[in-house]
């Protein structure tokens, strides 16, 4: 469903941002619809990656003496563990 609304902005924008849209060969509406959207997918796949309070707690607890490679300290495991 469709829906009307009014936004105040910048005539320069405004001028800037319709011949964008003209040369994309979107409507003015299209784009600011685009730009809502992709800025809504942006906040809930941030929300979704966001480190639970738990965890960021527990983070740095543990001290290691330099570097670790993770990527092989678990393949040397999964080998122990399965051969």
């Amino acid at each position: 469903m469709n829906t009307k609304l009014t936004l105040t902005l910048d005539k320069e924008i405004i001028q800037k941002t319709k011949s964008y849209a003209k040369k994309n060969n979107q409507s003015l509406s299209q784009l600011v619809e685009s730009y809502f959207n992709n800025l809504v997918k942006t906040s809930e796949s941030n929300e979704k990656n966001k480190i639970s309070p738990i965890t960021k707690s527990l983070s740095g607890i543990i001290k290691t003496k330099g570097k670790v490679n993770y990527k092989k300290e678990v393949a040397d495991y999964l080998v122990e563990k399965y051969l």
